[in-house]
């Protein structure tokens, strides 16, 4: 240890230069770094999330400033050609001790209170008003519209799947979202607490869609609980990816959710069903008798 103690003035430097990374690197974030940051996304979770993510990195960003700048103040004012002498005594400090000690107690528990808030309300399922139940396959989707009678499974769209095979000859830039397409997306109204239950029929899977700062393991004999409630304002598609290595074509089972308004999503739901069931929807329609069946 040096025989020094950082004086006021060396602290208030390395409290100033430590400000100065800081504004510098927001300056770069707002320049064009942000490109390579997370994004906000398209539901009120997905954007806590993001905050959540914000904090801890500029909590992380102002302990690196203070840490490395009184380290390159050390360096620089105690060197060797200033006269500094390396201290051979055994020096103990119980102020330093107590110091270092409750700073990190104290940044953790900053850090613990919002991460424990954000992380209760992702398993918050109350009030949800539309529960699919989507299963993995190797290697595809399939979802279960629970109560609802509409079911069907969703895989690699046929031209993406022509383009990857080996010696296809295909110029993968002339396939609209290569490897990002389906052949019949999930179809979510917006402005609903939609419930997913996410499970698996043969290995391992990972359901992650990241506009809506949701990703769960897809796991056989278990079912997992997510759910996420997309802007009214943000109808639209969003993609994802199976997030688990589950084998060998693991990169080629893209999630797509084609998010409708609400009357769009119960007009589809109507024409699924009776395509699905004709029968039963052609029974449902038909008029109920005007009275009781005579007496015999």
């Amino acid at each position: 240890m040096m025989r020094k103690i950082l004086s006021p003035s060396a602290t208030t430097a390395c409290v100033l230069a430590a400000a100065a990374t800081l504004v510098a690197a927001a300056a770069r974030a707002d320049s064009g770094w942000s490109q390579l940051n997370m994004t906000p996304g398209v539901t009120a979770m997905s954007r806590q999330i993001y905050g959540l993510h914000m904090l801890m990195f500029w909590l992380c960003v102002a302990i690196a400033a203070v840490v490395f700048g009184v380290m390159a103040y050390s360096i620089f004012t105690f060197r060797k050609s200033r006269g500094a002498v390396p201290d051979t005594t055994l020096v103990h400090s119980t102020r330093v001790e107590i110091v270092w000690t409750i700073v990190p107690v104290a940044i953790l528990v900053v850090a613990a209170v919002p991460a424990a808030t954000t992380l209760i309300k992702t398993e918050d399922l109350r009030n949800s008003q539309l529960t699919i139940k989507v299963t993995g396959y190797q290697w595809g989707w399939n979802y279960d519209y629970l109560n609802s009678n509409v079911s069907f499974f969703s895989r690699l769209d046929r031209a993406s799947d022509a383009a990857r095979q080996l010696g296809s000859g295909v110029d993968v830039s002339t396939v609209p979202h290569y490897l990002l397409n389906v052949d019949k997306p999930l179809v979510v109204p917006v402005g609903v607490k939609v419930r997913v239950l996410v499970t698996a029929s043969d290995v391992i899977h990972s359901w992650w869609v990241p506009a809506f700062g949701v990703k769960k393991d897809a796991i056989p004999g278990f079912v997992n609980e997510a759910w996420f409630n997309i802007d009214a304002d943000k109808p639209g598609l969003y993609r994802g990816n199976c997030a688990e290595l589950c084998g060998r074509d693991h990169g080629f089972m893209p999630i797509v959710v084609d998010a409708r308004s609400q009357d769009d999503f119960a007009t589809w739901l109507k024409a699924e069903q009776l395509a699905q069931h004709p029968a039963a929807s052609a029974e449902s329609s038909a008029p109920a008798a005007s009275g009781p069946a005579p007496a015999r």
